[in-house]
């Protein structure tokens, strides 16, 4: 059974989750779509609105994407590392 599209209410908890980790308050934005006429900020929904186009166009379709179809990336072991030698375990000679 394939992955089904996360509904907009899906993402806005994710979104805000996300956001909520690193310190980022959605509600400090102005209510609504306009943008706050003194700063500029944009409203609440507009920025969810971009935040969810994101996540859909860009976030989504990189999370499917897998190496196994390129025969050339399939062929890595492990992912590199900065010092090989101590993640590798090599054979006793």
């Amino acid at each position: 059974m394939g992955l089904s599209q996360p509904t907009d209410a899906e993402l806005d908890a994710m979104i805000r989750a996300r956001l909520a980790t690193i310190g980022i308050d959605l509600d400090q934005l102005p209510a609504g779509k306009a943008p706050d006429p003194q700063t500029g900020s944009p409203g609440r929904d507009t920025a969810l609105a971009s935040l969810r186009d994101f996540m859909r166009t860009t976030v989504l379709p990189l999370s499917s994407y897998t190496f196994a179809a390129d025969a050339a990336l399939a062929q890595q072991a492990a992912p590199p590392a900065l010092y090989p030698s101590i993640d590798v375990v090599r054979e006793a000679r």
